[in-house]
C-alpha cells in the first residue's frame, strides 16, 4: 500500500512538472515513472499531457454574453447622465417602510418609477445609482437622494425638489 501511495504521489508530481511522462517496467518487476527516457529499460507507455485551453464557448453564448455586456454599460451610462424628472423609488416586497413610501407617492399623486431589489434588474439599477449605505426604501430625484422613509422627510425632500 505504501508503495501505491508513492508511486501516485512520484505521477501526480511528474505530471504537474513534466509534459511527458514515461512508464516502464524496473528489472525487479517494479513500474517506474519518469521524466527523463529510461536508459536501460524499454519504455512501457509514454504519457503526454498538454496544458490545453477549456473549451471554448458556443457562439451563442458569446453572443449572450456581448449582449449582456452591453446592455449592462447602457443602463449605466444612462443612469449616470442628467439627473431624473422622475422620481426612482428602490423597494422590497417585504419592506414595511417601502410600502409607506409608495402609499405617501401615490396619495400624493407624485409619478415614479419602481424598481424591486429583489430582483435582477432591480439591483442592477440601484447598483448603477452608486447605492451608498444601505437601507430601503431609496428615492432619487434630480440627482439628490433620500433613504428610509418618513412623512417629514418625504415633504422636506419635494419642498426641495421640483416636480
Amino acid at each position: 500500500m505504501k508503495r501505491l501511495i508513492v508511486s501516485v504521489l512520484a505521477l501526480a508530481s511528474a505530471v504537474y512538472a513534466a509534459d511527458t511522462v514515461y512508464k516502464s517496467i524496473g528489472p525487479d518487476g517494479r513500474v517506474i515513472y519518469s521524466q527523463t527516457v529510461p536508459v536501460n529499460q524499454p519504455v512501457e507507455k509514454t504519457l503526454r499531457f498538454e496544458n490545453l485551453p477549456a473549451s471554448p464557448l458556443p457562439e451563442s453564448v458569446v453572443r449572450y454574453r456581448e449582449e449582456l455586456e452591453k446592455g449592462m454599460k447602457d443602463h449605466v451610462a444612462a443612469a449616470t447622465q442628467t439627473p431624473r424628472r422622475i422620481p426612482a423609488l428602490f423597494i422590497a416586497q417585504w419592506c414595511g417602510y417601502c410600502k409607506q413610501a409608495k402609499r405617501y407617492l401615490t396619495d400624493k399623486k407624485i409619478a415614479y418609477t419602481e424598481y424591486d431589489i429583489d430582483t435582477q434588474a432591480g439591483v442592477r439599477a440601484l447598483t448603477a445609482t452608486n447605492p451608498g449605505k444601505g437601507g430601503i426604501p431609496v428615492l432619487i430625484a434630480e440627482g439628490k437622494r433620500l433613504t428610509g422613509f418618513s412623512v417629514a422627510a418625504y415633504d422636506a425632500f419635494f419642498k426641495q425638489t421640483p416636480r
